[in-house]
């Protein structure tokens, strides 16, 4: 019975797989399949053969005296495919599930064992197992743990020195926030030793967070946080020996509280890691060699900006997959905006040579898989159009021109997940007209593997005809080219006026105009905007991260609040002059920096914007993290009055329409600081508003029975009273 239903099984997922690498799946070895954790299994699915088959059953993933299999929330196999690495009981750390409990399969005996089982439940973090499947590494309460996986006792590598805020192996908040870092330590080829990251926030000032809902008496809660202007963490990077237990630091130069290392793996053998420095202001990078032996470092490749320099254009943060080294180790790829766009290079072992690997006007949005075997490199750019994403792939030598790969009929916003041997991609699709779709292709034909999953066959001209939403170009009276798109109501009449909502975020860390499946739609919006005779809106200004090249992305360089506001408003002024737009009808709307966003512009131009719904926003430069904010402002110390003058709170007694403010008292990350400030100097002024506090939510204000229905109800009906709906 069992194997006639595993046939089954593995029928139904040849016909059509809905699994994709990721968290809860990974390739395989060899690149010509892939590992998936479904129906409390783990199946291998062959791409070449279109066939799946159970590799790890239930009865295997279930522990001794349970009858339940574990929830499997993340695996990974060792090189030899001898033991299985198995995720699960998962909690949350600030943003992402990143503690909970590791088990090891050893796939050859069957025994299943839990690893720090002596350690508090759902406390590790990043377990690895070795190289040599011999140990594995962990994190628990910010110390490194080394396991024999035959003895299975935890020996601890580190040490906090007793006190709260010594980080080894992980990061504090503001590391994980605004670079991405989580995983914090690293095994040496080897074996032997543990590369590992220790970050000393104990000179940094908790920000305490008040807890008014969940007991009788109120708490605190802690967060170590770096208000802008206040010194960073200190960041070191030490190698541990395993059996000894002994750490050499490296000799990193600089002052590491005035410094960053933002990424470091291991260069290719066990003597030797790659680390990149960065300054405090994030102007000037630098990459050095660390002799683990000795913590000797010397450096190798050094990169300026007037700006700062962008590190996030690398690979995705939740892939950590090392350096991208060439040639056996003799080369590695790099992504620098130095010529003025984002393009990749191949630098030299020893930095004093490099190759400009993709040439042209472009940007390369996303470097996606290095096929070296066959001399490509594919990426994801949008060369002509910076509203869409589609993939590319040229030369490795720099002697080619980009080629696309994705589809030309296909035009809207493409995502891959491509093999690590380059033949085959995970491809997902969509456009304003064309709900997400997904299939497997051949590489770099670009076949679907499955004819009754083609992308292109799902795409329907009818749709586009008669969707309400259209892409537009307006130039401001600056001379400012911005991209937008515009959902208009239903039975549109151009004769008529109606009310018009912008929705903003306008900051370095996000595009709105993207053609995908889903603008022109509002997630807070309790009905249909467009039935309900609204039309809605949004632009990307300068200093959004769109393929535009360094200069429309950096512009906004010491300007946040001032070029982004300055560059809306403009545009808000040309649309306004539309014959069927309400010019007493105007309201906006954003969240985090796009709250930010709106309460400058009620602020700054209320000749224009009648109506303005704001959550989570930062009110006062002053009061938000070092990285993000002192990357794109620079140092208060040196240039205060530029935080000032960006900042919403400045504006304040300016405001003459409606305004409601949404805030959680929970968010660790915009402070409800900013908050109270804002309504003190609203208050000042007799300035009215609405205010909406949400008790102890975080920055997504989504925790709690009926949060966000009672938003969302909020929202729309602040919207429908001061922004009536309709054609007049």
């Amino acid at each position: 019975m069992f194997r006639k239903l595993l046939c089954l099984y593995a029928l139904l997922l040849a016909l059509g797989t809905n699994a994709q690498p990721g968290r809860s799946s990974k390739w395989t070895k060899d690149g010509n399949g892939y590992y998936s954790a479904e129906q409390q299994q783990i199946i291998k699915f062959d791409l070449t053969t279109q066939q799946a088959n159970v590799m790890v059953s239930k009865d295997l993933l279930t522990p001794k005296g349970s009858t339940t299999p574990l929830e499997v929330k993340d695996f990974s196999f060792t090189d030899d495919q001898k033991k299985l690495l198995i995720f699960t009981n998962t909690q949350r750390v600030w943003r992402y599930e990143t503690r909970g409990d590791y088990w090891v399969l050893d796939l050859s005996t069957k025994a299943l064992k839990k690893l720090g089982a002596s350690l508090p439940a759902s406390s590790l973090m990043f377990a690895k197992i070795s190289p040599d499947g011999k140990k594995a590494a962990y994190v628990s309460k910010n110390n490194v743990y080394v396991e024999d996986l035959a003895i299975g006792k935890p020996k601890v590598l580190t040490s906090t020195n007793g006190t709260k805020k010594l980080i080894n192996g992980t990061f504090d908040w503001v590391y994980e926030e605004e670079f991405g870092c989580r995983d914090g330590f690293r095994w040496s080829p080897d074996s032997k030793t543990i590369a590992y990251w220790q970050i000393d926030a104990n000179t940094i000032r908790d920000f305490y967070m008040i807890n008014n809902t969940d007991s009788t008496y109120s708490f605190v809660v802690p967060v170590e946080y770096p208000k802008v202007g206040e010194s960073p963490s200190a960041c070191k990077v030490g190698v541990v020996d395993v059996a000894t237990a002994k750490t050499i630091w490296m000799k990193v130069p600089g002052d590491s509280r005035q410094n960053y290392i933002p990424r470091m793996e291991w260069a290719g053998n066990s003597n030797e890691l790659i680390l990149q420095q960065l300054n405090r202001k994030q102007n000037q990078s630098k990459l050095m060699y660390a002799n683990a032996k000795t913590g000797a470092v010397n450096t190798i490749y050094e990169e300026t900006d007037d700006a700062w320099v962008d590190i996030r254009s690398r690979w995705t943060d939740d892939n950590p997959a090392g350096w991208e080294w060439l040639s056996g180790g003799k080369e590695f790829v790099w992504v620098s905006e130095k010529d003025g766009w984002r393009h990749l290079f191949r630098v030299s072992r020893d930095g004093k040579s490099e190759t400009l690997i993709t040439k042209g006007n472009y940007d390369v949005i996303t470097p996606e898989q290095i096929d070296e075997a066959n001399g490509y490199v594919y990426f994801t750019a949008s060369p002509t159009n910076a509203t869409q994403r589609a993939l590319y792939r040229t030369k490795l030598d720099g002697t080619g021109e980009a080629e696309r790969v994705s589809p030309a009929i296909e035009e809207g916003s493409h995502d891959y997940q491509i093999s690590p041997n380059g033949k085959f991609a995970y491809h997902s699709f969509s456009n304003y007209y064309t709900p997400p779709a997904t299939e497997w292709v051949s590489l770099p034909n670009h076949q679907p593997l499955n004819e009754k999953d083609d992308i292109s066959k799902k795409i329907d001209p009818a749709k586009k005809k008669n969707s309400n939403v259209e892409f537009f170009k307006v130039t401001t009276e600056d001379g400012v080219e911005m991209d937008g798109w515009i959902a208009k109501p239903k039975n549109f009449d151009p004769s008529k006026k109606y009310p018009i909502v912008f929705y903003v975020y306008s900051e370095p860390a996000s595009q709105t105009v993207i053609d995908r499946y889903g603008v022109g739609r509002n997630g807070l919006y309790v009905g249909n905007m467009a039935e309900d005779g609204y039309i809605y809106l949004s632009l990307d200004n300068r200093g959004t991260p769109a393929p535009k090249g360094r200069s429309w992305r950096k512009s906004i360089y010491r300007k946040i609040g001032l070029l982004n506001t300055h560059d809306q408003a403009m545009a808000a002024k040309k649309i306004l002059q539309w014959p069927y737009v309400d010019n007493e009808r105007v309201a906006v709307h954003g969240w985090s920096g796009g709250g930010s966003c709106t309460l400058n512009l009620m602020f700054q131009f209320p000749e224009i914007y009648k109506t303005g719904i704001s959550v989570a926003a930062v009110a006062n430069q002053l009061e938000y993290d070092n990285i993000y904010q002192e990357r794109y402002m620079g140092l208060p110390q040196e240039n205060k009055e530029d935080f000032l003058k960006g900042s919403p709170i400045t504006y304040a007694k300016n405001l003459k329409g409606n305004l409601l403010y949404i805030h959680g008292t929970g968010d660790d990350n915009v402070h409800y600081q900013n908050a109270e400030l804002l309504l003190n100097e609203l208050i000042k002024h007799n300035r009215q508003f609405q205010y909406m506090p949400y008790p102890n939510r975080s920055h997504g204000i989504y925790e709690g029975e009926g949060t966000r229905a009672h938003l969302n109800t909020l929202f729309t009906n602040y919207l429908k009273k001061h922004c009536p709906p309709g054609a007049k």
